[in-house]
Parts: C-alpha cells; sequence; structure tokens
C-alpha cells in the first residue's frame, strides 16, 4: 500500500516493531495499514558468528538499540501528527525458532541464540535416536533439527550447565523486549509455534519433548492467542513515551508469518517466496486443526490461522557473502550482467549452505561447495551460479508444498533479495517454471504485524480481505526453465555424494 501523510494517518495507529537478523526497524501505520511518511527508524544488528557454526546476537544491545528506534519514531510523531493523536496499538514482529535464557530478575542469562546457530547437531543426532522423529513432527510441525529449540536447549544444558541452572525461563526476543517494558509477558502461539516444543493443534506445550528434554513446563512463558494485550508500560517508559501510555502491546508474532500477512498471502491461492537473509516459500490459511504432512514445517500465524512451508538457511546473506568475498560492487552494471548471462551457463554447479542446510533435506552437516571452477571462470559466473542454486531450492520447495496443498493461483516474490534484485526473481521464475509477481510491499513484516493488531483492535474485518500492493510479473523463460531442469539433476548427484553420503551415521 502507499504510504500517507501525517496530516491524512487515520487512527488508530500502530506501532509495528520488527526484529530482524540483521536490522530493527519501528515503523508507524494507520488503520488503512499504510505507512507514515517519515515516521520510521532502523539500525543495524550486529550478529557474532564462530567457527564451529555459533550465531548469536547479544541481547542487551539489541534492547537498547530496539528502544533507540522506537524513540526516533516517537521523536518525530510528536511534531509530525496531529495533536492529541496519540499510538493505540504495538505490535512486534521478530525472529522464528531464536531464544535466550533470563533469570528470575529477567537478566540474561545466555546469548540470544539466532536460527543459524548450529553448534547443536550432534545433540540433534542423539534426540533423533530417543524420539520418533516422524510422530514429533507431525504435532509440533518442526523436525529435530539443529535450527529449533529441543536441540539447542539440550546443547546448553550441556555445555553451559551453569547458564542453564540460573536459567528460570527461556524465552523469544519479543518477549524479552515485553518484560523490560512492561513487566509482564506471555509467549504467543506463533512464537511458541516455531520452537519444535508446541502441538500445533492442542496450542499446548508438548509433553513428550518437554519430558525428554527434562524441562519443566514452568520454565516456559504462559501460552496465550493474540486476543490478549498489555498496557502496563513502565512508569519511566511513560514518561519517556507519553504516545504509548495507553498504547495495548500484543504478543510477538513470528516474522515468516507477518510477511505472509503483509504481502496479502493468507489464503491457499497465493504463495510467498520470500528472499531474506534466508530464503522460505510459504502457504497461510484460516483452520482450526491440520494434519501435518512429512516434508515440510507447519507453525501458525494465530489460534485460527496455519502457515506451511520450506526454508532454506541461504538466501540473501549467500549473495552477500559472494558479492563481499569476490569483491563484485553493488551496481547496477552487476544487475545487468547477471540478466544478460544464459541460464546454467557457467558450468558451475554451487551448493548454497554457507549456513547448514534446514529444508527439504535437513541435513546436519550441511557445507557449501563451488563445483566446475577453472582459471576462465569469472567472478559474476560464481555469483550467478549461486543465485541460481537458491532458485533451485525453490523449485525443490515448490514442489514438495504444491503436492501437499492445491496449486495457488499465484506466487507473489517477496523480501529484500527479490525486491532488489529484479535479475534474481527472473531466475527464480525460471527455476520454478511458473510466473511470479513481485510484491509492492516494501516492508511486508512489519505491515503484517501492524495488520494483525488492526484486526485484534477492529479497525479491519479480517487480514484476509485486506488490500495489497503488487507490482509486475516475472514470466518463466521456456528454454531457460529447460536448462534448470537439467541442472537440478546435477545438483541432486552432488548434493547426495557430497552432503548425504557424507552425513556421520
Amino acid at each position: 500500500m502507499p504510504s500517507v501523510t501525517p496530516k491524512n494517518a487515520e487512527p488508530p495507529l500502530v506501532l509495528a516493531i520488527d526484529v530482524g537478523t540483521t536490522s530493527v526497524r519501528a515503523i508507524l501505520f494507520d488503520r488503512r495499514a499504510r505507512d507514515i511518511r517519515g515516521l520510521a527508524a532502523s539500525a543495524d544488528t550486529p550478529l557474532t558468528t564462530t567457527a564451529d557454526g555459533g550465531a548469536t546476537l547479544d541481547p542487551e544491545k539489541l534492547f537498547d538499540v530496539t528502544l533507540d528506534a522506537i524513540d526516533a519514531v516517537l521523536h518525530h510523531a510528536k511534531s509530525a501528527l496531529r495533536p492529541r493523536m496519540a499510538v493505540d496499538a504495538v505490535a512486534i514482529s521478530t525472529f522464528w525458532h531464536s531464544f535466550l535464557g533470563i533469570d528470575g530478575d529477567d537478566r540474561p542469562t545466555t546469548p540470544l541464540f539466532l536460527w543459524a546457530d548450529a553448534r547443536s547437531r550432534q545433540q540433534m543426532l542423539d534426540l533423533r535416536a530417543r524420539l520418533d522423529e516422524r510422530a514429533v513432527h507431525a504435532r509440533t510441525g518442526c523436525l529435530l533439527h539443529w535450527s529449533y529449540w529441543p536441540a539447542k536447549l539440550k546443547w546448553i544444558k550441556e555445555t553451559m550447565p551453569d547458564e542453564y541452572a540460573r536459567t528460570t525461563q527461556w524465552v523469544s526476543f519479543g518477549e524479552f523486549l515485553q518484560l523490560r517494558v512492561l513487566s509482564e509477558a506471555v509467549c504467543g502461539v506463533s512464537m511458541a509455534s516455531g520452537t519444535g516444543l508446541l502441538d500445533q493443534n492442542a496450542q499446548q506445550w508438548d509433553v513428550e519433548v518437554l519430558q525428554t528434554l527434562g524441562l519443566e513446563p514452568e520454565r516456559m512463558l504462559p501460552l496465550s492467542d493474540m486476543g490478549r494485550s498489555f498496557d502496563s508500560l513502565r512508569p519511566d517508559l511513560q514518561k519517556r513515551w507519553p504516545a504509548l501510555k495507553r498504547a495495548r502491546w500484543y504478543p510477538a508474532v513470528g516474522d515468516g508469518a507477518v510477511s505472509n500477512v503483509g504481502t496479502g498471502c493468507v489464503t491457499q491461492d497465493r504463495m510467498a517466496l520470500m528472499v531474506g537473509t534466508s530464503a522460505a516459500l510459504r502457504v497461510a490459511w484460516r483452520g482450526e486443526r491440520t494434519e501435518i504432512p512429512w516434508g515440510a514445517w507447519c507453525y501458525r500465524i494465530d489460534e485460527h490461522r496455519f502457515v506451511l512451508g520450506c526454508a532454506d538457511s541461504n538466501g540473501g546473506n549467500l549473495f552477500a557473502w559472494l558479492a563481499d568475498t569476490l569483491r563484485l560492487p553493488a551496481s547496477r552494471n552487476v544487475e545487468r550482467q547477471l540478466a544478460e548471462m544464459p541460464a546454467d551457463g557457467h558450468g558451475l554447479t554451487v551448493l548454497p549452505f554457507i549456513a547448514g542446510e534446514r529444508g527439504p533435506g535437513y541435513a546436519a552437516h550441511a557445507r557449501g561447495a563451488i563445483l566446475g571452477l577453472s582459471q576462465a571462470t569469472r567472478p559474476i559466473e560464481i555469483l550467478r551460479a549461486g543465485l541460481e542454486a537458491v532458485a533451485l531450492r525453490f523449485a525443490l520447495m515448490y514442489g514438495i508444498v504444491t503436492s501437499m496443498l492445491p496449486e495457488p493461483r499465484q506466487a507473489i516474490a517477496t523480501g529484500g533479495g527479490l525486491q532488489k534484485s529484479p535479475a534474481w526473481a527472473q531466475i527464480v521464475a525460471d527455476a520454478v517454471g511458473r510466473p511470479l509477481v513481485a510484491s509492492g510491499e516494501k516492508e511486508a513484516s512489519s505491515r503484517g504485524a501492524a495488520l494483525l493488531a488492526l484486526e485484534r483492535l477492529g479497525a479491519i474485518e479480517n487480514v484476509e480481505t485486506a488490500p495489497s500492493a503488487l507490482r509486475g510479473t516475472y514470466e518463466p523463460d521456456r528454454d531457460a526453465h529447460r536448462r534448470f531442469v537439467t541442472a537440478q539433476e546435477r545438483h541432486r548427484h552432488f548434493y547426495q555424494r557430497l552432503v548425504v553420503e557424507e552425513q556421520p551415521s
């Protein structure tokens, strides 16, 4: 949707806070889910990675950065908005699967572990030996993989026993933020659904997984639906943020869920293909119960809506790593060269697993590889081959999801990776072999969080009927698609030889 000037913004207003892997954004939206021009702020979130697979953020620094972003938006809003206009609700979007430990005074006992932290590979294998993974997946929608909470919690217990013992509760950053600014919080079913600890249909913590981990339910926050909200802003913050004094704070929602909502992909006739830091393909729908099919994950948007799909750990992070490593400038010339190259015309095969693998294979020890290099290989060809590798992963994921759900009427391209690189979006369309419609929503996650809050406030009937902006369509090239079908077989061969057959037994 187009933005609106502060003068023309219509109440109620929603402050959306989007905490992502690489940045924090705070944006003010009006009742029509239009971002209010000039009332947005963002800041980078410095990620710490280690050679053994660690990927963490400092929760205290992230908390400070988030408060700074809120400060900046409200400072500008004070003079820009009409007199007596206040913020009616605060909506939070944050990364699924990530968490930290806190003590009885809400102080962090651990770093904030991101989904990309792969140090719990052995613990993952231990859990697979103790539990029936298919039965766990059928209940929780999550495989026993290092990207989810169970393996990480087991790893923390074994490698950080003092920190584990001092932890009174395990929370996502969204709940940590609310505990710090409100002194109370609940775990919304959306964030819980991405932990690997929630029975999706019962909407309760999974007893068998908790017992296997030796994890008491009391160390998890109480579960709540999106209808629960708080307005108990701490007194010092009421003085700091008078515009939020009466705002309702809703439970945090997973970033993938709100991204689908923000792009209008909330029914089964629209599928979202997203490239942010990672890559994901998602379909959402309203329903009370579902059968969770093997081969994909299944989480929740809220207590009435599911979201099903596949995700790969490698997307925009691969583009950024290749561009930096190959010293390719961010320029129109690079984009032009990418667009002009023929499909699979470089003689290369890239296994894109620089951050390991999630779907569809969930190989525990997957690593990246570039095969077919010669003295004649140019850096731009390596970059193109990497982008094609991600596109081929999309083709695999598309086949899996459409074997379970009806063929969507539209496939929507979203996320900064595809929005900033039309060449990459065309590569994905060619690899999948179907038209790809570009989303016109630049801040899909923030907008989706705002829409869910507006629905709860009663300002809109439901998010399914909310309009979303679309741009042009990328039509697949038949010859390019045929080339990618052949390339997919080569990728399958090397994946089997270098990833599957090399996995520890």
